[in-house]
């Protein structure tokens, strides 16, 4: 009897330990938020190198660039808007963004440049808009735990929900 009542004091103890809101849902709703940027950066980029007649790297470079430019921006839009300054706003929306950001490109990029012919497919191609789509829910299912852990510790989007409350 007493290990029971021990055992269930530990347990409570050890979820008071992690931060309030680091649930699941918080963690695929700061994913989506990520992937949203990504993917407009990502698709952006795409259409620009593309429409400009650049090559596989240098088109790959400006769509990772956009992606964490627009991961950024969207973040820095909502807590701009909660009264934060700029340069709080953009130390904020850094520490919230970056892994994350990093991780979904990083997985992202790896599976277009592994999938044949994805590298090479033009706009107009079913496989361009298919190894895309199909990379991007990759890295979103690779890049939910890592948000999962990171706003478990009060970091990443759980000091944005800081600022929006």
């Amino acid at each position: 009897m007493q290990h029971e009542a021990h055992t269930g004091h530990a347990h409570h103890r050890h979820e008071s330990h992690q931060a309030p809101g680091s649930s699941w849902s918080m963690a695929v709703q700061a994913t989506l938020h990520c992937l949203t940027g990504c993917a407009i950066g990502e698709v952006l980029g795409m259409v620009i190198g593309t429409a400009l007649g650049w090559g596989n790297l240098p088109t790959t470079i400006l769509a990772i660039v956009l992606a964490f430019f627009f991961g950024y921006s969207l973040t820095l839009r909502g807590v701009l808007r909660s009264g934060l300054g700029f340069r709080a706003a953009v130390q904020v929306a850094l520490a919230a963004d970056t892994l994350s950001i990093a991780v979904m490109e990083l997985v992202d990029n790896g599976v277009i440049v592994l999938w044949p012919g994805a590298m090479d497919a033009e706009l107009a191609d079913l496989l361009f808009w298919g190894a895309l789509t199909i990379s991007l829910v990759i890295a979103f299912v690779v890049t939910v735990p890592v948000n999962k852990w990171m706003i478990g510790r009060g970091k990443g989007h759980a000091v944005v929900h800081q600022h929006h409350h």
